[in-house]
């Protein structure tokens, strides 16, 4: 047993969200989840202290099972962490790279490794999960099978990385969010680059998101993101998840969400939190 806080991530000790909470808050003890539900009901009933949740990733877009419980799930947001994704070939110590004929991978993980795979003539096995690979390979010890894994699996399950980093594209990323069941939580620092996240649902008239989305253009806010998404599984994309650089309470975008307000039925700001680093990066 520990004393440290816990955090809540979805997948088998050694996936890249054990990393991401590893990396994000090394004072935490991270607790791996079957499913993203549980996940987020961890930290509902306090038995996480937090959850750190991937919503897209820079080559396969949005991940699909969180879109549908961020905006439900009654958590707010608290930080965000764009993590470099990095697949390692490892194998049970002694096998050779030249007797490998089978890899162990999640279908995601494989997609992203297709050139390596091409060079080794690899027939792919799949897992339901990165570190799953590598668990199953140290369990079931095999010297013509290799797992696809983050190398935190290595270190694990005991495993040798024999090829790293073979990922397609250098630029794989993955970006976290941090979640937290206090309903008010400390605003970053003044000066701080900010994000807010929130959701609306806009009134049933003509054009109505045109001109709910008005206010950020001439109040010169600028927005990052903006999808649909279904409720209740309902065919009607009315609900919209929104990102936008700032916070609520300056002039600017106090402006913005008010003309939001007054063309939609339903406004929350789901989060308030200092921006990554990573974006001033990228943007260059």
């Amino acid at each position: 047993m520990t004393d440290r806080p816990r955090i809540a991530f979805q997948g088998e000790p050694g996936a890249n969200s054990d990393e991401a909470c590893r990396a994000y808050y090394p004072s935490h003890q991270p607790v791996p989840h079957a499913a993203f539900d549980d996940a987020f009901e961890a930290v509902k009933s306090g038995d996480c202290a937090l959850g750190m949740i991937p919503v897209e990733n820079s080559i396969v877009g949005r991940v699909a099972d969180v879109h549908h419980l961020l905006p439900s799930s009654g958590l707010k947001i608290i930080g965000e962490y764009f993590k470099p994704i990095h697949f390692h070939l490892m194998v049970n110590p002694g096998t050779r790279l030249e007797d490998v004929r089978t890899v162990i991978s999640m279908p995601f993980a494989a997609s992203q490794c297709r050139r390596a795979l091409k060079r080794m003539g690899a027939t792919v096995e799949p897992s339901s999960d990165t570190a799953a690979s590598a668990r199953a390979l140290s369990e079931r010890p095999d010297p013509a099978k290799a797992a696809i894994a983050p190398a935190l699996a290595a270190e694990i399950y005991g495993l040798d990385i024999l090829l790293r980093d073979i990922e397609d594209e250098a630029h794989n990323t993955t970006r976290f969010l941090v979640m937290t069941a206090d309903p008010r939580p400390p605003r970053p620092p003044e000066g701080a680059d900010c994000v807010t996240s929130f959701t609306f649902r806009v009134r049933n008239i003509p054009a109505a998101l045109y001109k709910a989305m008005g206010g950020f253009a001439t109040n010169g806010v600028n927005m990052t993101k903006l999808e649909s998404y279904m409720e209740n599984g309902a065919f009607t994309a009315t609900f919209f998840y929104a990102e936008v650089d700032g916070r609520p309470e300056d002039p600017p975008m106090a402006r913005a969400l008010e003309e939001l307000a007054f063309f939609s039925d339903h406004v929350e700001i789901l989060g308030v939190y200092r921006a990554d680093p990573f974006r001033a990066a990228a943007a260059g």
